[in-house]
């Protein structure tokens, strides 16, 4: 039983790893940390060096939650990854931030944040950053 977290370094990052340390403290369940770089990227802005890691796990820790962080590598389907955790560390709970985004964006890009939601076979709790 595990609380997975969809981690970048931005408001919407910051907020669901908020979520999911209270979420984890509050269930009295392990966390695991996913900040994910693109496969075959040389540069990933996404991802976080070993310094920021270490603050994500001070950070749980001083809540009291035991923390892993992992930074696997994902292909087109970041949606993908995320299940495939969720298999494999029996998550009971997926927390992602989200940000607002126009149709337009949504079209062109896609939204994996939408995948996740509509895929998952855990609950999802979306959270937005604070303004």
């Amino acid at each position: 039983m595990t609380i997975l977290v969809g981690y970048l370094d931005t408001p919407e990052g910051r907020a669901a790893l908020d979520a999911g340390i209270d979420e984890a403290r509050l269930r009295q369940q392990p966390l695991v940390v996913v900040n994910s770089p693109r496969r075959g990227a040389t540069v990933d802005d996404d991802m976080v060096d070993g310094d920021h890691v270490e603050q994500v796990r001070a950070r749980a820790r001083a809540a009291g939650v035991a923390v892993e962080v992992r930074q696997p590598l994902h292909g087109d389907s970041l949606a993908e990854t995320f299940e495939a955790l969720t298999a494999e560390l029996g998550a009971t709970l997926v927390v992602i931030g989200v940000r607002h985004r126009s149709p337009v964006g949504k079209l062109i890009l896609g939204s994996t944040a939408q995948r996740i939601l509509l895929d998952s076979q855990v609950p999802v709790l979306a959270v937005k950053a604070a303004h």
